[in-house]
């Protein structure tokens, strides 16, 4: 029930309201606009009721913000004030081109009016397509997995294949939250060979998030292929951000998401496309770690490094975790 007063004036006196039962408390809300009662009145000291009060318009829930509905290595959450702090001014359309878990995306929703979404990972592109289109058969299909989790059954799931993207779908979710660290890795057959992980409680389904995402993808063209095949191309005003595998540092970076890695020739080619957008006029970030040869890859104009830290969780050597210096390069 809602009821409207314009006015501090206009609500009813305790010696002026003869309706009013005399067992219950008078509240004096002010000079409120509405008042929503959330359950019925009380009748009697032993029953309670809670009240929603919200000045000028009728009070609603906030809505749940999308977070990355998978554990990504390199994903961007932790370093997000950082890259917040670098960005363009204003931008027109969002183009990232190694979305993987997606952080950035979700981090700027706000002010993403249309966004393109790529990936060279297959399971993973058609998981954001599932969750965009159809993210009730995915849920379902969790909550089965979710109920049956047991090491013996992630190994099962693991070496299953699927043509059915819902099929698809659940088993990368379901390995994400159930592997070691969250880790993707793959071998030189593609196939995905991460160990079970040592969780007591998994959460396997945070369907909350499932259906933020699903709202959020609604801004989102998705596909699937190489970051230079991308359609439409970028244009004077947009903004593309790369996140792509890593230079390996001495520490042993991880880099090997797909089958195909991500060499010192395919960074040299990032780079060059990069040059080719700036002269585009498209506004350009890109994330790498802090090596010598990345420092002497964008070390011309017009591009900027900015050394930011940036906490590292998996590594073969516990000692090596923590923060570590990497760079945000810009062209603006």
């Amino acid at each position: 029930m809602t009821v409207i007063r314009k006015n501090k004036e206009q609500l009813p006196q305790p010696e002026m309201d003869e309706q009013r039962d005399p067992q219950q408390p008078f509240i004096d809300f002010g000079d409120v606009n509405n008042i929503i009662l959330n359950t019925l009145p009380i009748k009697n000291h032993g029953e309670r009721s809670s009240f929603t009060i919200h000045k000028g318009a009728l009070a609603e829930a906030q809505e749940p913000t999308a977070q990355p509905f998978v554990k990504w290595v390199g994903g961007k959450r932790n370093l997000m004030n950082s890259i917040k702090a670098h960005l363009p001014a204003k931008f027109n359309n969002y183009y990232e081109d190694f979305v993987g878990g997606g952080a950035v995306f979700f981090a700027l929703l706000d002010r993403i009016t249309q966004a393109y979404l790529s990936d060279n990972n297959l399971d993973l592109v058609i998981t954001y397509e599932m969750i965009k289109d159809d993210p009730t058969s995915l849920i379902a299909r969790l909550k089965e997995l979710a109920a049956g989790h047991s090491s013996e059954q992630f190994y099962s799931v693991r070496e299953q294949e699927h043509s059915d993207p819902a099929e698809v779908a659940a088993r990368f979710i379901y390995l994400n939250k159930t592997c070691f660290n969250g880790l993707y890795r793959v071998n030189k057959s593609g196939k995905f060979n991460v160990p079970v992980g040592d969780y007591k409680n998994p959460n396997i389904v945070n369907e909350e998030n499932l259906l933020a995402c699903h709202k959020a993808l609604k801004k989102a063209i998705i596909t699937y292929h190489d970051y230079r095949a991308i359609e439409p191309k970028p244009k004077a005003g947009d903004f593309c951000y790369f996140d792509p595998p890593y230079h390996p540092t001495a520490d042993d970076s991880f880099t090997a998401y797909t089958k195909e890695n991500f060499t010192e020739q395919n960074q040299s080619e990032l780079r060059d496309y990069a040059l080719e957008l700036h002269r585009a006029g498209v506004y350009v970030m890109l994330s790498n770690s802090k090596t010598q040869f990345i420092e002497d890859l964008y070390s011309d104009k017009p591009f900027r490094l900015h050394t930011v830290q940036a906490p590292r969780t998996v590594n073969c050597k516990p000692k090596s975790r923590g923060a570590v210096d990497e760079y945000l390069i810009t062209n603006y």
